[in-house]
């Protein structure tokens, strides 16, 4: 039996998931803003640049996809510690290189290991979470990626301008590899602690549940409306933080700089929207995820839209109108890609919830490189 009480572990491990999943978007967010420096020292064509795209989402869409069950047969704390380390030591040398090939197979590896942290990461958190608490607590640990996405972005702005940008990913890789090893150490389930957690079905607390193969996830009730939803959001997220830099530079003419900074502002919007989602679910959709999740879907790209138009307005319209995009789209990503899910993955007992949150959430981002 743990010394902590079950609060204090659900607070630890609050902590640990939070900080070691933002740090993933240290190694996320760089490449889209060094495309520029790829493009001009290195003369990347920009299909080029759309492959490395591909080279990052393909493997964490796939993997996510067929190998979801990874979290539910090892445990979330091994599954996502040791692909945090993967994920840094992948991407420790890949300033050292100029073979575009080599940017290929270090950005595949990348994605490969970052695929399967999401799910882990919230099964081991949700294996501590009551029904009452979900929303709000995986509302508050959604603002991570936005947090991380937005630090990322500055870190690797920063270093940038500083180191150039083959050292943007070097300090984050080691960072990450870090988080790894304080997961393996610090990130622990209740069965592991032979502990009950109150309020909680029992069932959903043992080692010996079934486990649910990719086919028995895909006809789950609700299970592919859900990825279909989560696929539209995360084209949107994912093209705007992979283009939007570029975009920025070369249609509107912002500083490579300003460009970088701008870029945030998505982000910033999505910790608004994901720390307020438990409370706008609660308040005005009576803990209705799917429905709160579809108002803000159709909310967002209203707001995407009045970008577009208004988009040589100047720097404080687009900030506004990308701040309450951000809102809306991640808002609603949250909800589809963590609570919604491991509900359904815990139902009747199941041992499922990082299977299907690795099913909805892989999203075949790849699409995102060709837009």
């Amino acid at each position: 039996m743990s010394n902590l009480s079950v609060k204090q572990r659900l607070v630890s491990s609050f902590v640990v998931a939070w900080l070691s999943y933002a740090l993933t978007y240290f190694l996320r967010k760089p490449l889209g803003v060094i495309k520029s420096d790829l493009e001009h020292d290195l003369s990347f064509s920009k299909f080029q640049l759309g492959l490395l795209d591909t080279a990052l989402f393909l493997p964490y869409a796939l993997i996510q996809t067929f190998f979801g069950s990874i979290g539910d047969k090892y445990g979330a704390r091994r599954t996502f510690g040791y692909c945090l380390i993967g994920a840094g030591v992948s991407m420790l040398t890949f300033g050292w290189w100029s073979a575009y090939s080599t940017f290929l197979v270090l950005l595949f590896l990348n994605g490969a290991f970052q695929s399967l942290c999401w799910a882990a990461a919230n099964k081991g958190l949700g294996s501590w979470v009551t029904d009452s608490q979900r929303n709000f607590v995986f509302g508050l640990f959604g603002t991570c990626p936005f947090v991380g996405g937005v630090l990322g972005t500055i870190l690797a702005t920063y270093i940038q301008g500083k180191d150039g940008w083959r050292l943007v990913h070097f300090r984050p890789a080691l960072l990450c590899i870090a988080a790894g090893f304080s997961v393996l150490f610090m990130f622990r389930e209740p069965s592991e602690l032979r502990m009950i957690v109150p309020g909680k079905d029992i069932v959903n607390q043992s080692k010996e549940q079934r486990r649910m193969s990719v086919l028995e996830v895909w006809k789950t009730p609700m299970v592919l409306e859900i990825a279909a939803s989560v696929f539209c959001l995360k084209v949107v997220r994912y093209a705007i933080y992979m283009w939007l830099p570029m975009y920025l530079e070369e249609s509107l003419h912002y500083s490579k700089r300003d460009a970088g900074l701008f870029s945030t502002m998505f982000d910033i919007g999505g910790v608004i929207g994901s720390a307020t989602i438990g409370f706008i679910l609660k308040r005005f959709f009576n803990n209705e995820g799917c429905l709160g999740a579809a108002v803000e879907t159709l909310l967002s790209a209203g707001a995407l839209f009045i970008f577009m138009l208004l988009s040589t307005w100047g720097i404080t319209i687009n900030s506004a109108l990308m701040i309450l995009a951000g809102a809306l789209n991640c808002g609603a990503d949250i909800i589809l890609c963590s609570s919604v899910p491991t509900e359904i993955g815990e139902m009747d007992g199941r041992n499922a919830a990082s299977a299907v949150i690795g099913f909805v959430n892989a999203d075949l981002r790849i699409k995102t490189s060709s837009i």
